[in-house]
């Protein structure tokens, strides 16, 4: 019997921060100055950042960043006005999102939580999730986006970033296909092994279906969309998408 593996995910993530992940790497004072003064910018995916316009009133705003520590996003949204709740299951995600908080002096509530299971929060609690790159480490999507429906306020705003599967499908140096979609490692024994040996984490592809068709059966309307690359390697030099995000709303 494996453990479980998000549990698994949790412990990997941290070590990745502590190697200088670069989704771990926290804003600096600058970039928090610079916000407060309408200089800024975000990113769902490695490279483009998410257009101004996709955005509500962010002063006064209650925002949830799913899955979302790190001190890179909430810093900016906190500069803005926005009054901001992080969600994430890294110990070390959510002390950058602390550490930040403290030096630049603004509040933020900080919860370490599974997105697996049923959010912590009440029905119709934010006007924006703000969700990055995550539902990688997930097996089923379909529970975050009902749950993220139900937490969101009638109007409230859900940008995700999504990867297609692509990078799973290639070996390590982006030249050979050499797994077949979906890649599942609960479903397969080598896979399992191979993400534990190289300290993946225990990893996902979703399809289109899952991704956006989950957005569109739990009562969400779809509003805008684009793509992006891994920003660097093989697959990027091609101008190859492994990445998109959407914006949806409910409702």
């Amino acid at each position: 019997m494996h453990e479980k593996y998000t549990e698994i995910n949790a412990r990997v993530i941290d070590k990745w921060v502590e190697e200088g992940w670069e989704w771990g790497q926290p804003v600096s004072h600058e970039v928090f100055q610079k916000a407060k003064q309408g200089d800024w910018f975000v990113l769902l995916t490695p490279t483009k950042p998410v257009p101004k316009h996709w955005f509500c009133e962010m002063k006064d705003a209650e925002i949830l960043g799913l899955a979302s520590g790190g001190g890179q996003q909430m810093p900016v949204f906190s500069a803005l006005g926005a009054r901001c709740t992080v969600m994430d299951i890294s110990d070390k995600q959510l002390l950058r999102e602390k550490q930040v908080a403290e030096r630049e002096n603004y509040e933020i509530t900080i919860v370490k939580a599974d997105m697996t299971q049923p959010f912590p929060f009440e029905d119709e609690s934010f006007d924006l999730i703000f969700h990055p790159v995550s539902n990688c480490y997930i097996e089923d999507i379909f529970h975050v986006w009902k749950e993220c429906y139900r937490v969101l306020r009638k109007g409230g705003i859900l940008m995700a970033g999504l990867d297609n599967g692509l990078n799973y499908a290639f070996d390590d140096e982006e030249k050979t296909v050499i797994r077949r979609l979906p890649y599942n490692p609960l479903k397969d024994e080598r896979l399992y092994q191979e993400a534990i040996e190289k300290h993946w984490g225990i990893q996902f592809s979703h399809t289109i279906e899952e991704q956006v068709g989950g957005q569109l059966q739990a009562g969400f309307i779809l509003t805008d969309i684009y793509q992006d690359t891994n920003g660097t390697g093989r697959l990027h030099e091609f101008n190859i998408p492994s990445f998109y995000v959407t914006r949806a709303v409910k409702p």
